[in-house]
């Protein structure tokens, strides 16, 4: 344990983050303690109570986790709850407002200037170094200004001077008719019909960011939001989870060609609460010098909220859209597929698989194309057999032809031959047969 002895004076509550990494890019513990020692020996009236933030455990030298944990146990230390906002500073300056306390840090605490003014108070604020061969120094010291601490003032003074709310009767009926819209969303509430001839009336905001807006910034106050996105006719802005829509004739007197001419993307800019728009869940803003607080928005803000919700609706179309070709076409393939009555449902066809000869299906048509293959082959030999053979018939058959002719020629000469023998006798028969003289 680090051994702090208790002390009665001046309540002083130390960064403990901060001065642990004074000088350094990773916290000391040893440092810290002996900051705190040195402290103690030039101040022993003052009482001391560490502040470290909730990681300060892990990034400390793992040779000196074991010692923060018994000071950690003793309540020599403090930290916040895990997840706390700002780190451990607000919690710091919380025990030093409730206090009254001096803060020992080197940190400015820029983002809660508007929170706690006292920190410019005279003594309420110390810092620190180590000098070598010295020691530690401890002088008195004012914040540093910057942009973040000029918002926090800004913030702050607006929420000093801002009156007791008072709920007018536009944000009465806006909250009732958003409560019951999200506590009983009308079956025709996506598509409802055209109001006022301007359109349909389908939400830009969801009810609980509408409501919340509504109860926090009446009709008139001052609000600051971050420019999100631009429009023919205006520009989208952000506010506390809400989105709000600022037109043309609320950025000037005339108003100007184009929202960029005065906004900037991702710009933090003051404006005015100048409309309600209920049934879209919608808010219209203007610039402070320009708003005409009215109970009814602008025709170009209530068009502008139809063409946002008509881009936004547009991929989540195109996702259903997609989605239902996608089971149509599995409904296909599944009625075109073969049913098996016996088969059954389709988990028991997973495990049925095996025993039916569906993979062996594929070896008759790879043996059945080999023996066609044969079968050509085959009937190419024969034919090629075939020709050899009729080859030496036909040889022989020409060959008996050639030797037939000469007998043939022979025969008939013979024949022509015997032809005037006959002639002959007969004319020797008729000249027998005539009668004498």
């Amino acid at each position: 344990m680090l051994d702090w002895p208790p002390m009665a004076g001046r309540q002083v509550v130390v960064d403990g983050s901060n001065i642990a990494t004074e000088g350094r890019s990773l916290p000391s513990l040893a440092q810290l303690d002996e900051a705190v020692r040195a402290y103690q020996a030039e101040h022993p009236d003052d009482t001391m109570i560490v502040v470290v933030d909730a990681t300060f455990g892990h990034r400390i030298d793992p040779s000196e986790r074991r010692a923060f944990e018994e000071a950690e146990a003793a309540g020599e230390l403090s930290s916040p709850p895990a997840g706390a906002i700002g780190r451990g500073d607000r919690f710091l300056l919380q025990i030093a407002d409730r206090t009254g306390a001096t803060v020992l840090s080197n940190d400015s605490f820029q983002e809660f200037h508007g929170e706690y003014p006292w920190l410019f108070e005279e003594g309420r604020l110390i810092g620190g170094k180590p000098v070598q061969g010295v020691g530690w120094i401890f002088t008195p010291r004012t914040p540093v200004r910057g942009p973040k601490s000029r918002v926090a003032v800004r913030a702050g003074k607006r929420a000093a001077q801002r009156p007791e709310k008072k709920v007018t009767n536009e944000a009465r009926e806006a909250i009732a008719e958003a409560t019951a819209d999200a506590v009983a969303p009308k079956p025709g509430n996506k598509n409802r019909g055209r109001r006022r001839g301007r359109g349909p009336a389908d939400p830009v905001n969801e009810p609980l960011a509408f409501i919340t807006f509504i109860a926090d910034h009446p009709l008139g106050s001052e609000v600051e939001a971050t420019v999100d996105s631009f429009t023919s006719h205006g520009a989208f802005v952000m506010c506390n989870g809400a989105r709000c829509y600022v037109p043309l004739t609320g950025l000037g007197d005339p108003p100007p060609r184009s929202a960029k001419d005065v906004l900037k993307r991702g710009e933090p800019r003051a404006f005015v609460v100048q409309a309600l728009d209920p049934p879209r869940r919608g808010i219209e803003l203007a610039l402070p010098g320009v708003a005409k607080v009215a109970g009814v928005p602008t025709e170009e803000t209530v068009e502008a909220e139809i063409a946002e919700h008509a881009r936004a609706k547009a991929p989540a179309n195109k996702k259903a859209a997609a989605k239902k070709r996608a089971t149509t076409a599995k409904k296909r393939a599944a009625t075109k597929a073969p049913a098996d009555p016996v088969a059954g449902p389709a988990p028991a066809q997973l495990f049925e698989a095996e025993p039916e000869p569906t993979v062996p299906e594929p070896e008759p048509a790879v043996t059945t194309l080999e023996p066609k293959k044969a079968t050509r082959k085959k009937t190419a030999a024969k034919k090629k057999a075939a020709i050899k053979k009729k080859a030496p018939a036909a040889k022989k058959a020409s060959a008996r032809k050639k030797a037939a002719e000469p007998k043939k020629a022979a025969k008939a000469a013979a024949k022509k031959k015997a032809r005037p023998k006959k002639a002959t006798t007969k004319k020797a028969t008729t000249k027998k047969a005539a009668p004498p003289g």
